[in-house]
This record gives C-alpha cells, structure tokens and sequence, in this order.
C-alpha cells in the first residue's frame, strides 16, 4: 500500500488543474486493486454560481469527473514501469446512479476498484461516499497513452 498522496503529488499524477482538479488527497492506494480518495465541496467551487445559485448542488457529472481522477490515479500508479508517466484516458461508464445530492461543505470519498484490465483497457467499480453513505456509484473504464 503506498502512503497517503497529498495535492502535490495528485499534480504529478493527473495533468488536471484548477478549476478541474478534483481530488484533494488520497489515502489508499493498493496498485492493481484499490484507490481511496476525498474531495473536499466548498462553496467556492466555480460550479455552484450556476447550480444552484439558491440551492448549490454538485453536478453529478462532476462527481464522476473526481471518480475517474481517483480512478486514473489507480491506473497510472498499477501500470507496468516501462508505462510510468502515460496519460490515462476515460472511455466510459456504465451502471451510474445517483442517490443523494452533493452540498458544500460535503467531503467526497472516493473508492475505486479494478475489475479487470484487457491490454490498454482497464475497467473499474466506483463508489461516491458521504459521511458513510452512498451519493454514486459508477462503472468507469479507461486506457492509457502508448508511448511505444
């Protein structure tokens, strides 16, 4: 298990920069099985001028976004080391649910696990938690750049 990754590490990781950065910190992280990580919904978030301006509520879609960086996270730390560095792409999601909004003040936790991987593609099983019970949850698949 590596150790918890803090935001400077997240940026070595994801190319992803304010305002589309969403993960904040990772605090598990089994390569080829698992990733845990958080986001931390503030009402200063770009978003919420515009959903809702009298009710902000996180898009959805936008909790997805933090899965697929959590889950890229995973990829890019479980790929072989001649495929260290590779940009990690997302190609789909399958099974998403939404079960209970996303407010400021909210901290996400994230956690992804690897189903499987076929060649470039890996495919993982998604989760969106707050405060222990369940916001999302997604399939959500992905590949990586092949630099050879």
């Amino acid at each position: 298990m590596d150790k918890m990754y803090d935001i400077q590490k997240i940026m070595n990781l994801l190319p992803h920069r304010y305002p589309f950065i969403m993960i904040d910190r990772v605090v598990e992280l089994v390569p080829n099985e698992k990733v845990i990580a958080l986001k931390n919904v503030t009402i200063n978030e770009p978003f919420f001028q515009g959903h809702f301006p009298k009710n902000p509520v996180m898009p959805g879609v936008l909790i997805i976004e933090a899965m697929g960086q959590a889950g890229a996270i995973l990829a890019a730390k479980s790929l072989p080391k001649e495929k260290q560095g590779s940009l990690i792409y997302f190609m789909g999601m399958d099974k998403v649910k939404f079960r209970k909004p996303v407010v400021p003040g909210d901290q996400i936790i994230l956690e992804l696990r690897f189903l499987r991987r076929r060649g470039m593609v890996f495919k993982m099983s998604g989760i969106a938690f707050v405060e222990k019970k369940r916001v999302a949850e997604a399939d959500l698949m992905a590949t990586f750049e092949d630099k050879s």
